[in-house]
């Protein structure tokens, strides 16, 4: 979901993508992965998003999708709840890799953050893939792709709390935060919830 063709063409037949995503554990929200292609001009800073202040992360996000090519792909909540939250993850890890490398037209490979990758877990992966753990704040394309997830996400969270507005989402982005359990408890899950996820399955037995 979203793809942009970077201003100016990347030159090189062979590319890595660097893969992060955002939203493993919410009780509500989808999970969304990000892919980038870090293009001639590298924006300055790039680290692990949850180590930049939000005022960073939004300007480092701008300039990413300015100067590099990049995909997004969402899993929603009804999705995670039928494959679980793993499965979810590596899928949108294999469609927002599946658009970028459409989009670049060239090998690829793929450094992602974690110790796993979707090789061997998910049908479509078909690109030789390798697992950093802590590589959101080693490899600047997975840096940029954490920022990119991390920011996607939190734009909508924001907008699906204005539908719904008793949980907080605006601030705790989904998270089991006090305030959104007492929301839980209150006015039970909405469609955004994740209902395999317990918290959220016990509530709808109160």
């Amino acid at each position: 979901m979203g793809l942009i063709t970077p201003k100016s063409e990347i030159g090189a037949r062979q590319y890595v993508i660097g893969v992060d995503e955002a939203g493993r554990g919410p009780l509500a929200g989808p999970v969304v992965a990000a892919a980038v292609v870090l293009g001639e001009v590298v924006p300055k800073g790039l680290n692990d998003s949850k180590k930049l202040s939000a005022k960073r992360r939004g300007v480092l996000d701008k300039e990413i999708r300015e100067s590099c090519s990049w995909a997004v792909a969402v899993v929603d909540p009804e999705d995670i709840d039928r494959l679980n939250i793993f499965q979810a993850t590596m899928e949108a890890m294999t469609r927002c890799v599946a658009d970028l490398a459409a989009e670049v037209g060239g090998e690829c490979s793929v450094l992602i953050d974690g110790n796993m990758t979707p090789e061997g877990r998910r049908p479509a992966w078909r690109w030789p893939a390798r697992a950093i753990v802590g590589g959101d704040g080693i490899e600047p394309a997975i840096s940029a792709a954490s920022i990119i997830a991390k920011e996607w996400r939190d734009r909508m969270m924001i907008e699906a709390a204005q539908e719904h507005p008793h949980y907080g989402w605006e601030r705790n982005k989904g998270y089991g935060t006090a305030e959104h359990m007492e929301a839980l408890r209150l006015h039970g899950p909405t469609a955004l919830h994740r209902k395999s996820f317990a918290p959220v399955a016990q509530a709808t037995l109160i």
